[in-house]
């Protein structure tokens, strides 16, 4: 891949209305891991349908007929971006409600003494569900985390797929509190060779770069466009071999349709079609950035784009890094080093979070304390989810004074 150019921030920013909105001058984001900015293309879009094309899609009506083209642009750009064929990329209301419906198609599948693999790193969205399937005699086996570093140790996972039982092991491409990124290849690999299927909770790892899916290995892959810059919808990709082997779960007549075997609601249309506008901001990054190479294919633009994006983050997180690694009076979850991580902060001060978090807004730092949906790898971790952590996270598209702002607020407020 040809060397990567400087970033640039100003035209980055300049993407996303939020930072010239006056109501948010002043405060520096770091709450990106619950939900990202959108950018100006998604919203554009957004509004273009509800102005234009609120009608039932795909009729031959001009309103309609655009309205469907939309839809169909959304899945087809982004599927191919990942590098996937576009009936692989289903939508849903939110990554839960995906990995509800998937868990009930395994239900469907599987038979007593089968036996599934979830982690105790994960969100609850990619463990509660499938934990639940113990209830119709599927043996639940968790891989656990290192107690102290939180890192999924693959030689753990080994051990459990060891027997043949296994079918399906869930684990996320990087977990929203500890924030080490697992080498999703290499796991995939292993689940592959035992005959089980890989499901991947990228929610907290898509907004850091859209994953290359043929790369990765993934069977199944879900993230959420509300975290990476677009509309509050669930996007899940599921590959072909492992999604017309799992039962239907729409409506009968939508079974033959592989987009839709897995979305037995009906669609929210506007966001769809507006998932497209994530396509639109992914591609002027390139095209600014790599304005030599902009015949690239979608999957080659991503690749750059991608790698883009994880160089800013690291050189963004160092500074942040420094700082926590000098203090004596805070626990950092998950590793000190910006290479191996995504720029997800957790930090256990030993007190209640919620409390410092609403200090820091005194100080422009939009920030937050809890759980977030994460109690079962805190526990693991010996943190009391109660208390909860303090989370501070970004994006590219967070600049050196933001960051400088937050270690000093954090200086003020610790």
């Amino acid at each position: 891949m040809t060397a990567l150019p400087r970033f640039d921030t100003d035209f980055t920013r300049a993407q996303f209305p939020a930072f010239a909105e006056p109501s948010l001058q002043g405060q520096a984001f770091f709450e990106n891991a619950g939900g990202s900015y959108t950018c100006a293309q998604v919203i554009a879009r957004l509004t273009r349908f509800y102005h234009q094309r609120k009608v039932q899609p795909y009729s031959a009506y001009e309103a309609s007929r655009l309205g469907g083209e939309e839809m169909d642009e959304a899945r087809s750009r982004l599927a191919a971006m990942m590098g996937i064929d576009g009936d692989e990329l289903s939508f849903g209301p939110s990554t839960t409600a995906n990995t509800y419906v998937l868990s009930q198609a395994f239900r469907q599948s599987l038979n007593s003494g089968d036996a599934v693999v979830v982690t105790n790193q994960d969100h609850e969205a990619n463990s509660g569900a499938w934990r639940r399937l113990a209830e119709g005699g599927i043996e639940i086996r968790e891989w656990q985390i290192d107690p102290e570093t939180g890192h999924l140790d693959p030689a753990r996972l080994a051990d459990l797929l060891a027997d043949g039982r296994v079918k399906l092991v869930a684990f996320p491409h990087c977990s929203n509190v500890v924030g080490e990124i697992n080498d999703v290849a290499s796991i995939a690999a292993m689940v592959r060779a035992a005959g089980a299927v890989s499901c991947v909770d990228g929610v907290s790892y898509a907004p850091h770069g859209l994953p290359d899916i043929p790369a990765l290995g993934a069977d199944i892959y879900l993230f959420s466009a509300y975290k990476t810059y677009g509309p509050h919808q669930g996007i899940m990709v599921i590959r072909r071999a492992v999604a017309e082997a799992l039962p239907n779960q729409a409506h009968h007549f939508n079974g033959d349709v592989l987009y839709k075997r897995f979305t037995p609601a009906g669609p929210d249309h506007a966001q769809i079609a507006a998932c497209a506008g994530m396509a639109d901001y992914f591609e002027a990054l390139h095209d600014h950035h790599f304005p030599a190479q902009t015949s690239r294919s979608p999957r080659e633009k991503n690749a750059a784009v991608h790698a883009l994006m994880r160089e800013q983050e690291r050189a963004l997180s160092e500074p942040l890094l420094a700082w926590l690694s000098a203090r004596n009076d805070l626990r950092l979850l998950g590793p000190r080093n910006a290479e191996g991580r995504a720029p997800t902060f957790a930090l256990d001060l030993g007190r209640a979070a919620a409390p410092v978090a609403a200090d820091l807004a005194q100080s422009g730092i939009m920030a937050g304390g809890g759980n977030f949906y994460a109690q079962r790898p805190l526990q693991a971790m010996g943190v009391d989810p109660a208390p909860g952590v303090l989370r501070l996270s970004f994006t590219h598209y967070t600049s050196e004074a933001e960051i400088a702002q937050l270690i000093s607020a954090l200086e003020r407020h610790l």
